[in-house]
């Protein structure tokens, strides 16, 4: 067992830096969460991220409002008497579903862009691991254990009534010091875990009661796992919020947000209401950045009877027909899988539902190329991350006349897509952004001979060609998910009705 030499102030264990990670894979490792596994000490950002994702502005103003008191309990009274009043002032009230859904869409986000390199070092190398926190179960054992392969989460438990948190605590109480060693015993028993990690002197319990014990010190120079050495990719998330809400940021959140909804409801009137050549010159006076690449095919001349041009676009928001009109100068109808009815009475271009019936779309959409060009996001969902959802074909079988558009955009505060919120918000949520972006760069058309007209290409190949042309202009990553699979993922239905969320096997990631 770990020795523990203790003098009123310090606890001594050697660094986490010392720890051997090689042949591990049948040992145990207890760790805890906040400034071990993650960089950062505090849980403030990640209540906040609850309290605005489930309950609103109004919510995180209480919850910003109550830190303070939260704060001064913690450094005054005790650590259990400040994580009390924020898991109060955050979840009282709130229904236990909606939590448990922004645990799954919303948190791993955050959790993941601030993992430890050292700690990931040594929990990742072992066979069995187990998570002992202060914070609330239910918050974190979904990103625990389907991101970082957690066998075991050790957390506080919050009271329910009648589906909704009550914001109080159920016994033992706030899982800190001998509490989490009382935690520990009761899981283990009789088995005495190898490896346990911790950084502070509550965490000394439990971390004596292991074979080997490291302590992960505070350095904030040190630099989170990066992405591609994540264990599981997060391609999949949800929430407004573009940055991890510390206090300083969700005061200038709460303080922009009147603000920045005047401004988005002027920005939106400007592109619905003026003509098409003039918006983009309104959305720059406006602090709306439109940067256009690659060369346009000029337009359809119809008294030659030719077949309108399909742009195939990359979808990363509802407004990418909108901001593909803007670059062009001329309103270009598009095709859509489902959009708030909000959304279509301001939207300045010409929006047609599909029905997802395949011998119905394709007449519609061929209609569609007889009267001119016409849009299409063949992903037929958003996607955040730098990733490429799988390309319907249906298109390819449709038209010759191909033109890949490679659509990214830039959000400094809010995000203008949803899968659990209404939809009806996106364009105010982006256009909210103090200096929002969209970057659109026109690919080559494709030449005869890799369309489905050469006779020689399925309407799949042409489909995962253009996927894989847009996404390498991007530097991003195919993959074969689809509609279905982000809302599964991420609200637990088909994108028509709201069920609880399910998580999602990462397996479809593929090179492009």
């Amino acid at each position: 067992m770990a020795t523990c030499t203790s003098t009123s102030t310090t606890t001594t264990f050697p660094t986490v830096d010392k720890c051997n990670s090689i042949g591990r894979e049948k040992h145990t490792v207890v760790a805890d969460m906040d400034g071990t596994l993650l960089r950062g000490r505090s849980s403030f950002p990640y209540f906040a991220l609850v309290a605005f994702e489930v309950g609103g502005v109004l919510r995180l103003l209480f919850y910003l409002l109550a830190s303070p008191i939260a704060g001064i309990l913690y450094y005054f009274v005790s650590e259990s008497a400040g994580i009390q009043v924020l898991i109060f002032a955050s979840m009282a009230g709130m229904k236990i579903s909606s939590i448990e859904s922004v645990a799954r869409a919303v948190l791993p986000k955050f959790y993941s862009g601030d993992l430890h390199p050292e700690s990931w070092r040594v929990f990742s190398s072992c066979g069995k691991r187990c998570v002992l926190t202060a914070n609330p179960r239910i918050m974190v054992e979904p990103f625990l254990k389907e991101f970082l392969g957690a066998d075991m989460v050790l957390g506080t438990e919050i009271g329910s009534y009648k589906g909704r948190a009550t914001g109080l605590i159920c016994e033992p109480g706030i899982l800190v010091g001998m509490k989490k060693a009382d935690a520990l015993k009761k899981s283990f028993a009789d088995e005495q875990p190898e490896i346990g990690l911790g950084d502070r002197l509550t965490d000394a319990p439990f971390m004596a009661l292991c074979k080997e014990a490291y302590i992960v010190p505070a350095k904030p120079e040190v630099k989170a796992v990066t992405c591609e050495k994540l264990p599981k990719p997060i391609i999949f998330h949800d929430g407004r919020l573009v940055q991890k809400p510390t206090p300083l940021i969700a005061l200038l959140t709460l303080v922009w947000i009147p603000l920045g909804f005047l401004l988005a409801c002027l920005r939106i009137a400007a592109g619905s209401l003026l003509p098409m050549p003039l918006v983009y010159y309104a959305f720059w006076a406006l602090g709306v950045r439109v940067i256009i690449k690659g060369t346009p095919p000029p337009p359809v001349k119809k008294s030659n009877g030719q077949s309108g041009v399909l742009f195939i676009c990359s979808h990363r928001t509802l407004l990418d027909p909108i901001f593909l009109s803007t670059a062009l100068g001329r309103p270009i109808p598009a095709v859509t899988y489902s959009v708030s009815r909000l959304s279509e009475i301001i939207s300045p271009i010409k929006t047609v539902r599909l029905n997802r019936d395949r011998a119905k779309d394709a007449s519609m959409i061929k209609k569609l190329l007889e009267q001119g060009d016409l849009a299409i996001c063949p992903e037929g969902t958003t996607c955040r991350e730098p990733f490429l959802l799988r390309f319907s074909a249906l298109f390819a079988e449709l038209t010759d006349e191909l033109v890949p558009v490679a659509m990214v955009n830039r959000m400094s505060m809010f995000h203008g897509t949803t899968a659990r919120g209404w939809k009806g918000m996106d364009p105010f949520y982006f256009f909210m952004n103090p200096s929002p972006a969209y970057e659109v760069t026109f690919l080559n058309k494709l030449p005869k001979e890799l369309t489905c007209g050469s006779g020689h290409k399925l309407s799949h190949d042409v489909a995962n060609y253009i996927q894989r042309v847009i996404a390498s202009t991007l530097s991003y990553e195919c993959t074969s998910f689809t509609r279905k699979d982000k809302y599964k993922a991420l609200a637990g239905n088909d994108g028509t009705v709201v069920e609880k969320p399910l998580l999602l096997n990462a397996n479809k990631v593929m090179g492009c």
